[in-house]
């Protein structure tokens, strides 16, 4: 059933049984492909970039980095759909930690929960923001 005001979506201490386990999986499928640090982040910071189809299967493949809206678009499709080799060649460490107190609010809560997990300073850029 869709998640609606009358049926909210069910929360991480709302979950039980089959609902948890799938919730775990899905966490786990995002924190495998993480890097070890984000310094390992080295990709471009400015161009063009295109996407392999395995990411950006659904629509726009090419990113303009000088154009906001679009690295924004690059940052949550990498996120998302990237996998561990992926992220290193399409993420750069300064854009990501530049851009991380928007982005956090355009990808999933799951994939938000993974990385500031894993990259403290990443939550802490977002307090800093505030």
């Amino acid at each position: 059933m869709p998640s609606s005001p009358q049926h909210p979506a069910p929360t991480p201490r709302d979950v039980s049984g089959a609902d948890a386990e799938d919730l775990a999986l899905y966490r786990e499928k995002f924190r495998r492909r993480l890097p070890e640090s984000l310094a390992e982040l080295h990709g471009p910071a400015h161009g063009v970039v295109d996407l392999p189809l395995h990411m950006a299967w659904s629509g726009m493949t090419s990113y303009d980095l000088g154009k906001p809206r679009q690295r924004m678009g690059l940052y949550r499709t990498v996120l998302h759909e990237g996998l561990h080799d992926d992220l290193p060649r399409y993420l750069n460490q300064d854009l990501l930690l530049q851009l991380w107190p928007v982005l956090r609010t355009l990808v999933g809560r799951t994939v938000r929960a993974v990385w500031e997990d894993a990259f403290p300073q990443l939550a802490s850029r977002t307090r800093a923001a505030a």
